[in-house]
């Protein structure tokens, strides 16, 4: 059988002959394939094994500790992951060189680029931890569970705070016009709502902070975290966000041999070298079917492990965020805009008279609700403002509150 390794190195592969076999027959295979020392070697399912970062935090991890274990006890099979930690350095065997002539093989211009361009696995983020507010992140994947079935992909941009420390808080998610399938996400973008979108975001003190996609219930089985064309997709909207803590989400429902399903999150930020492989155009855009959607493949061939290759593996790119949540400041219970029913009048009034014995800046304190209310404001002041409003929970001034209500009593 063959097992995935995942390891500060990326994602590597190793061949048992055993399917019976035991955690030591896994170690064994690991220091002569990958050439990692046995007494090196730390092993775990628990995929936090790579975000410690200490001897202490390394001792926590002993599911895997008893080499006489059998690999099928810790539901270890064919395709399996096990995450790997070690210390010092490994010697990859690298590519056969043929010399050619007295001074060896002639090289290129774009030989010697690609020989600069080393691959390798970025071990931590610029993003210390990404929260989510629970109301935001549950109105997104409700929907995509109950009203879409997880068939078809649904994306998002993610809005919050970012402190020094490199936390991020999201804080609302705002959906685009989109249109998902069950391979593609493709985003039909509108500036003049983005602008909408902006402006509220700096009323409230927020910003764009990262992506956040659903993966559907077919890729579930996939033998990797994101796609060539997700990781495409994540790389390209974090270069324009221009925020090195920028956060890429995945959503994904899970379905266990038993049936049973949980809505599983996952975080992680594309790789610094990631990112300036898309800027400087590395990054093959039009991606053939024969391509292996695990691996990401450039337009020249860069080194990957010793090797010259055009084809890495989209685990290299990756890294792993940790996740937290929070009750933030906003509400998410107003119908979200671009999805299948369409937001109306009508939607405002109900929503004003659920909360009426609120203050009115409480009952208005929900994104998707000031973004309809956006449409009908000036974009450069009273749309501030009016976030303004909410994110001080000061009085809303008596003009503002007139427009409000005679909009919904207008439906």
């Amino acid at each position: 059988m063959m097992i995935r390794i995942r390891s500060r190195d990326g994602l590597e592969r190793v061949s048992i002959d055993n399917p019976r076999a035991t955690v030591a027959a896994l170690k064994s295979g690991i220091e002569s394939q990958l050439r990692v020392p046995l007494q090196a070697q730390i092993l775990s399912t628990n995929q936090n094994l790579l975000l410690a970062k200490s001897q202490t935090d390394l001792t926590r991890f002993t599911d895997m500790i008893d080499p006489n274990t059998a690999l099928a006890a810790l539901n270890i099979g064919h395709g399996s992951i096990v995450y790997l930690a070690y210390e010092g350095e490994r010697t990859v065997a690298g590519p056969a060189f043929h010399p050619s002539g007295s001074f060896g093989k002639k090289m290129t211009m774009d030989d010697l680029i690609a020989k600069q361009m080393r691959i390798t696995h970025q071990e931590n983020p610029h993003c210390e931890l990404v929260s989510f507010d629970r109301d935001a992140a549950n109105a997104f994947q409700q929907y995509v569970n109950e009203s879409l079935a997880f068939a078809v992909k649904r994306g998002g941009f993610m809005y919050g705070t970012v402190s020094e420390e490199g936390k991020v808080e999201v804080n609302f998610i705002y959906e685009p016009p989109q249109q998902g399938t069950e391979e593609n996400l493709i985003l039909l973008r509108d500036p003049d709502e983005e602008k909408l979108v902006e402006a509220i975001a700096l009323g409230l003190g927020m910003r764009k902070v990262g992506f956040i996609f659903t993966q559907t219930v077919s890729q579930d089985k996939k033998d990797y975290t994101m796609s060539n064309s997700e990781v495409l997709q994540a790389v390209e909207l974090q270069a324009e966000g221009d925020l090195k803590e920028w956060v890429t989400a995945v959503v994904k429902l899970e379905v266990s041999e038993d049936g049973s399903a949980a809505v599983h999150f996952e975080a992680f930020q594309m790789s610094d070298m990631c990112v300036r492989l898309f800027k400087e155009g590395w990054f093959e855009r039009d991606l053939k079917e024969e391509i292996d959607p695990k691996l990401s493949r450039m337009t020249k061939d860069v080194v990957v492990g010793g090797k010259d290759t055009k084809d890495v593996d989209n685990d290299f790119f990756m890294v792993v965020v940790k996740i937290a949540d929070h009750q933030g400041p906003l509400s998410s219970t107003f119908p979200i805009e671009n999805r299948i029913i369409s937001v109306t009048m009508r939607a405002l009034k109900n929503h004003l008279d659920r909360a009426k014995n609120l203050p009115f800046v409480k009952r208005i304190s929900d994104f998707h609700l000031l973004l309809l209310l956006a449409r009908f404001l000036d974009v450069n002041s009273d749309v501030p403002a009016l976030a303004g409003c909410v994110q001080t929970q000061s009085i809303v001034p008596e003009g503002y509150q007139i427009l409000i209500e005679s909009l919904a009593a207008a439906s």
